[in-house]
């Protein structure tokens, strides 16, 4: 959490549960405040440091049925003031819309933070001034390793990632994409936000086979992590926990009719989810870093009644700020060792 920056943790999406379990929440924390919904903290500069967070899942008769406790930290609201960052955004549709890397730029732009720059090539109608990034509508993690047009002069249709080879096929180069496209520049940070695409036609009543089907998106992903490392070995790379969707059931009939259910998905997005922790866990010595935000994001007020898994403008600003909480929790612990 940053100073001034409202943070959340919505309950319904730490739980996979059914519609009807009638569960209730209480956090132990000596910081924030709870309601039905959600715990929320706007942090003050005065709260700056780490402090236990603990949130009991009771059942309708009081009784704790499940506990877990995580880390909260507040850093200071001038982390990383002074310093230049450039950042990279990869990501599907909901990167493409540029409203959360709008936020996150709109709010580097406050006092108390870097010069900074947004690198990529794709710079949407949508994308406020500055503004760029690698995200493009209903792409995977296998897109950005694999895809290759030779007129890639529309963005999308080739990833910005791989290039023609001297022989044989393309392939997937980063730090050619870094020197032709970025002039050189290498990122201080990588922001990656996939796995809806991914996973989302997935079976969610065979668990067996949904793990399995994951197994396959992991190994693209570690492929193009990897590459990242290599093309950019001192940036620090945050893997974005898939988000939650709409809440609403007509959200998923309108977009669907039928074919996908929002109680599938959700299935789905929550295993999806333990796995993401379960893979991207403890490699902070590798630069590999998660950013929960499958926690900041109100899946009734942030959702337009007609999408299920496009925010609207409100819910798209909630991923921003945990994004740039993130970011300033890398620049504060950066810039104590002064390695930035």
């Amino acid at each position: 959490a940053v100073p001034d920056v409202e943070s959340n943790i919505y309950f319904s999406n730490v739980v996979l549960a059914v519609p009807d379990s009638k569960l209730s929440f209480e956090v132990d924390c000596p910081l924030g405040h709870s309601d039905s919904a959600r715990w929320s903290l706007t942090a003050r500069e005065a709260d700056v440091g780490s402090v236990p967070l603990t949130i009991h899942v009771k059942d309708v008769d009081r009784n704790v049925v499940e506990s877990a406790t995580s880390k909260l930290t507040i850093v200071p609201a001038d982390a990383g003031s002074g310093k230049e960052i450039n950042l990279l955004i990869v990501g599907d549709s909901l990167t493409h819309a540029s409203v959360y890397p709008n936020e996150i730029a709109r709010l580097l732009d406050g006092p108390g933070n870097p010069a900074w720059t947004m690198l990529g090539n794709h710079k949407p109608a949508g994308a406020a001034a500055h503004v760029a990034h690698e995200g493009y509508g209903g792409w995977t993690w296998a897109a950005f390793n694999e895809r290759f047009a030779a007129d890639a002069s529309v963005p999308g249709r080739s990833s910005p990632f791989v290039f023609p080879a001297v022989e044989g096929k393309p392939g997937l180069n980063v730090p050619r994409y870094f020197d032709e496209h970025c002039a050189g520049t290498r990122p201080d940070f990588i922001i990656v936000k996939l796995g809806i695409n991914d996973c989302f036609g997935f079976d969610a009543a065979d668990a067996t086979l949904l793990d399995a089907q994951m197994d396959g998106m992991f190994e693209q992903a570690e492929k193009l992590l990897a590459e990242f490392c290599r093309a950019a070995p001192d940036a620090d790379i945050g893997v974005c926990l898939t988000a939650p969707g709409n809440s609403r059931d007509e959200a998923f009939v309108a977009n669907y009719q039928g074919r996908y259910s929002r109680a599938g998905w959700k299935t789905i997005q929550h295993r999806l989810v333990e796995r993401q922790i379960r893979q991207f866990r403890e490699r902070e010595p590798e630069r590999i870093f998660i950013i929960p935000t499958e926690l900041d994001l109100d899946t009734v007020d942030g959702y337009p009644a007609d999408n299920a898994v496009h925010p609207n403008t409100s819910g798209y600003q909630q991923i921003g700020k945990t994004v740039f909480a993130w970011l300033k929790f890398r620049l504060h612990a950066r810039g104590s060792v002064g390695d930035l």
